[in-house]
């Protein structure tokens, strides 16, 4: 609340006649850590945006994002270029998108003002849960930035990038998450000052996770680790202790379209949906199988429960060797530091049974 009165999200005033104002409501959030623990809770006031109609409350709600190939190419340039990569978040960013449209809306629950509980909000200010609100953050944002002389990549509409003293700097814009790269720490803080001094935003310091993925820098590579993300997903879903699976998928079955009662579709469909983003991201030896259970998300049956149960235990086992290859290395660097090993401290082999 101290941000939305902060921002002037809105003003009391008296409710039009015939005017039906949009409803909000207070979402409860817990921020986690990649490690699985608590960062913060969050508390979210969103507008009820699904009685809105369109050409009275909004017109046009496009917002681009970046793709996660444009991230990635970026992070591939870092490395190979020796770019400092680093984060910032904005806080409430869709707060601060400029609205178009004459919206009225409820005052929220817990913060009705004494005396006006028969008033509404006039929205000045976009919320989460505006139809539009996407779409009036990015305008913002593209306004501040190209007014500061930063030029917009005409492929990749969320990357803009600025010249000066013979190297550039190359921000990566996705919803309220920004990726800053620069082979000079002193213009990523100009930078970030700029930023601050526009939007209240948080400096999440170097890179270290972004959409899920952990970036971890070595000299001049960057490994993209979803480890934190699958064990997650093992968690959620109860696969955690489940036996491993040495491939994702048995080429000798043959799935059909289940003419029976559907077997636990939401949770079929969650999954899915889970595994379809870690696909995309950073495990591109699932999408074959991924791509072809999704076909059965409206009507799943036994067979395919097994094939998408046999997915989560080969990430399961790979799992293991991912924390079992993390342990070795840090022993390797624990051994570098001792002045009786015999330096370099060779290769360590990692025996598995996995066949990929």
């Amino acid at each position: 609340m101290d941000s939305i009165i902060a921002n002037g999200t809105w003003e009391v005033t008296e409710r039009p006649y015939g005017c039906k104002p949009v409803g909000c409501k207070w979402v409860f959030k817990k921020k986690l850590r990649p490690d699985g623990t608590i960062e913060k809770y969050k508390a979210q006031l969103v507008a009820k945006g699904y009685t809105q109609k369109e050409g009275e409350d909004f017109f046009d709600t496009y917002s681009p994002i970046a793709r996660l190939t444009t991230i990635r190419v970026l992070l591939s340039l870092a490395a190979s270029h020796g770019l400092l990569v680093h984060q910032m978040d904005v806080k409430t960013g869709f707060l601060n998108g400029e609205l178009n449209e004459v919206i009225y809306m409820d005052q929220p629950d817990g913060f009705v003002v004494v005396g006006q509980e028969g008033k509404v909000c006039k929205l000045l200010k976009s919320l989460y849960g505006l139809k539009q609100a996407p779409k009036q953050w990015h305008e913002k944002f593209d306004k501040t930035l190209t007014s500061a002389g930063f030029a917009v990549n005409e492929t990749d509409k969320c990357v803009y990038y600025r010249h000066g003293g013979g190297e550039g700097v190359i921000l990566c814009f996705y919803v309220d998450d920004i990726l800053i790269f620069r082979t000079n720490l002193e213009v990523i803080n100009e930078v970030k000052s700029f930023l601050s001094q526009n939007f209240d935003m948080k400096d999440l310091g170097v890179a270290d996770v972004i959409l899920n993925i952990k970036l971890i820098r070595v000299e001049n590579e960057i490994t993209l680790l979803q480890s934190h993300y699958v064990e997650k997903i093992l968690n959620r879903f109860g696969y955690i202790d489940s036996k491993s699976s040495p491939t994702p998928y048995d080429p000798s079955l043959l799935l059909r379209k289940n003419k029976r009662i559907a077997r636990n579709q939401l949770e079929y469909s969650q999954i899915i949906g889970s595994l379809m983003y870690l696909a995309s991201a950073t495990r591109p030896d699932i999408s074959f199988v991924v791509s072809k259970l999704s076909r059965f998300t409206s009507n799943p049956g036994d067979d395919h429960w097994r094939a998408l149960e046999r997915v989560m235990r080969y990430l399961k086992e790979l799992t293991a060797l991912d924390t079992a290859t993390i342990e070795a290395e840090w022993l390797r660097d624990l051994l570098m530091d001792m002045p009786i090993v015999e330096k370099p401290v060779p290769a360590i082999l990692m025996n598995c049974d996995n066949q990929t």
